[in-house]
């Protein structure tokens, strides 16, 4: 059973940070990559950031130059570093892994970005 543990949302403020994070039940190195995903209120789910196994990472044009997306391999745990957050970074945020053909999500944290 393949679970992933996403944390780390809250309420910032806009130009403020946050660092998300996924926790998987297995090594990072089993997924084929590993992403983020968020979906607005009202809004389809839409990709931000890709790491794939061999370490590289693609990231939607909204979010390039100010999201980074990392991971610690003995922790089994990937990140999301969001900087200069905007109010239209408000979402749920997702995070998903794709072993062979099957993909696994995460519950998803809130991150809400207001002053």
């Amino acid at each position: 059973q393949v679970q992933l543990v996403e944390s780390g949302g809250g309420l910032v403020q806009p130009g403020g940070s946050l660092t998300l994070s996924c926790a998987a039940s297995r090594s990072i190195f089993s997924f084929n990559f590993m992403a983020w995903y968020r979906q607005a209120p009202g809004k389809q789910r839409e990709w931000v950031a890709l790491l794939s196994t061999f370490g590289g990472t693609t990231y939607a044009d909204s979010v390039k130059g100010r999201f980074t997306i990392s991971r610690d391999d003995a922790k089994n745990t990937v990140y999301l570093q969001m900087n200069r957050l905007k109010p239209e970074d408000t979402a749920v945020y997702f995070c998903k892994g794709r072993i062979d053909s099957d993909d696994y999500w995460g519950q998803g944290t809130q991150v809400t970005v207001s002053s």
